[in-house]
């Protein structure tokens, strides 16, 4: 890394669930580093935070470039907390997506359980295209407004618009999705121009997943562009896609966002990987929400179609595996038994140990069992942000989980 020869800030920051760690390069070329919680009552964004604790005073004008992974996109998708979302699609495939490709990876379990989709709701129109572009029925969504209206009466304001052949022949889904916007739906994400390929499935569900998280990212980046100013629209600020590509925040969209924080663990590792002398690596990277797996072989290992979190997804993206499982995975008592995941303590409040009234998590059990020590952590925790771990309130809530388990 080289330092801006006109003596500007450059900065790189991974913003996870619940830490952001940020790597700058000062205008004398030195490296600084910062780590916070991604969620504090201190500050409205870490990632700002950060770059303002660096500077000592921010200043756009001398900021050079700014390279963000987030994963606001994935851990939204992880603990399915996007926007509820409506799916309009041809009449008589109300069913489609949720039946998928009808494959069942435990051959001889009785009891089938079919995936959570990401849709609340579906709403079949009146319209059918053959694969040949012949309209065999002209779109009507007269039958289809009831429907429509109730959902945005139940709150709904987030639609995927995916018809039959609307890959190929969008004019139906076009004229559907100004309908939408029309009647208030505020983010719609037609097939043709999320995935405008063949294969219902995969363009089905990157659509509505598409849908499903952008109010989320949207919210995300409205945040840094208060606080970054000038800095976030004249394209300085950068975003890592889920290929490990870099994208300006205008054209930043969520089907792109997904793996936009693992992404950039994967280049990392890579680059490491080189500068120490190996041509192979393998990447196992745990964050506070999700862990992620991935390889290096020489070359970046790359996927058009991959499954992300039950979703089958069509888009760019790097080879890693996700799951629900991280250091602020949250412990539970299922019959008896002690569960993790797969919902977060996040930043706010984090774990018990945080010293914010959080719920016993996965970093928890590693100080009960002396893997984490509070004296090697920096003092960042608690309401002001300067305390150390709390290794007492955590023997305390598993000898209180022990009782309830009927083990103490």
């Amino acid at each position: 890394m080289t330092h801006d020869p006109q003596g500007r800030w450059t900065f790189w920051i991974d913003r996870g669930g619940t830490f952001t760690d940020i790597v700058a390069i000062d205008p004398q070329g030195q490296l600084q580093t910062a780590k916070l919680l991604s969620r504090s009552e201190a500050y409205r964004d870490a990632a700002v935070a950060g770059i303002k604790r660096l500077m000592g005073q921010y200043q756009e004008g001398l900021i050079a470039a700014i390279h963000l992974g987030t994963t606001v996109a994935t851990n939204a998708l992880l603990e399915r907390r996007g926007a509820p979302t409506v799916l309009v699609t041809t009449r008589g495939f109300r069913d489609q997506l949720r039946i998928g490709h009808q494959a069942r990876p435990k051959l001889f379990v009785r009891r089938i359980v079919l995936p959570e989709q990401l849709y609340q709701t579906v709403i079949e129109a009146d319209e059918r295209v053959s694969a040949q572009g012949e309209v065999l029925r002209p779109l009507d969504l007269s039958a289809a407004r009831a429907g429509l209206e109730a959902a945005l009466n139940a709150g709904i304001r987030s639609a995927a618009v995916v018809f039959l052949h609307g890959y190929r022949y969008p004019a139906h889904e076009r004229a559907a999705a100004e309908a939408l916007h029309a009647m208030g739906f505020e983010t719609v994400s037609a097939s043709h121009t999320i995935s405008p390929l063949m294969k219902y499935v995969p363009r089905a569900g990157t659509s509505v997943a598409d849908a499903y998280l952008t109010p989320v990212l949207e919210a995300y980046l409205r945040e840094l562009e208060a606080e970054l100013g000038p800095v976030a629209r004249d394209g300085r600020l950068k975003f890592m896609r889920s290929d490990g590509g870099l994208s300006a925040s205008g054209a930043f969209r969520a089907k792109d966002a997904i793996l936009s924080g693992p992404a950039g663990g994967v280049v990392g590792q890579a680059l490491s990987a080189k500068a120490c002398g190996y041509d192979r690596a393998i990447g196992f990277d745990m964050g506070g929400t999700s862990t992620d797996v991935s390889r290096f072989d020489g070359a970046y290992d790359r996927l058009d179609e991959a499954e992300v979190a039950g979703v089958r997804l069509r888009v760019p993206m790097l080879a890693i595996h996700t799951v629900a499982a991280g250091g602020g995975s949250i412990l539970s008592l299922e019959n008896g038994r002690m569960r993790a995941g797969p919902h977060s303590a996040g930043a706010d409040p984090g774990p018990a140990s945080y010293r914010r009234g959080g719920p016993l998590t996965v970093t928890d059990a590693n100080v009960m069992t002396g893997r984490l020590r509070a004296d090697m952590f920096p003092a960042i925790f608690g309401p002001d942000g300067d305390a150390p771990l709390d290794a007492e309130i955590v023997r305390t809530r598993f000898a209180e989980m022990a009782r309830e388990a009927g083990t103490a």
